[in-house]
């Protein structure tokens, strides 16, 4: 009688806490705040992609993310990412910042980064150099 009491309370409470733990998300964007407009990174460097993380609903705590490289020409909402190269992932969220390896990409100035774990937040434009 006391192992079916067991089981069923480990049952509940595996229950709960998987019903717990599968909570949605809170839709959250961080703002990024490292690269700023205009700034030059060098293809090759390691440079800082911050953001700010003030804000940070209890539910996304946990949360992981991802960094992608981008640009976007003029006259075009097209952000040209490359998700085949991601330049960070895996970092929590909740860390406000990830070193990244700036990649040997065509120097352009109208490169940006993206910041993803709920939803995506785009940075302004900067520049990349060889």
């Amino acid at each position: 009688m006391f192992a079916n009491k067991f089981s069923a309370i480990v049952t509940a409470l595996v229950a709960a806490a998987a019903a717990v733990s599968a909570a949605p998300a809170i839709d959250f964007s961080p703002p990024i705040t490292s690269p700023k407009a205009g700034d030059v990174w060098t293809s090759g460097t390691t440079q800082t992609v911050t953001w700010d993380t003030t804000n940070i609903p209890a539910a996304n705590a946990n949360q992981t993310g991802l960094i992608l490289l981008g640009y976007i020409e003029d006259g075009s909402d097209d952000e040209h990412l490359d998700i085949k190269h991601p330049l960070a992932a895996n970092f929590p969220i909740t860390a406000g910042s990830v070193s990244v390896d700036v990649p040997s990409v065509t120097p352009r100035d109208d490169y940006i980064v993206v910041l993803f774990g709920d939803s995506g937040n785009t940075s302004p434009k900067f520049t990349i150099t060889k």
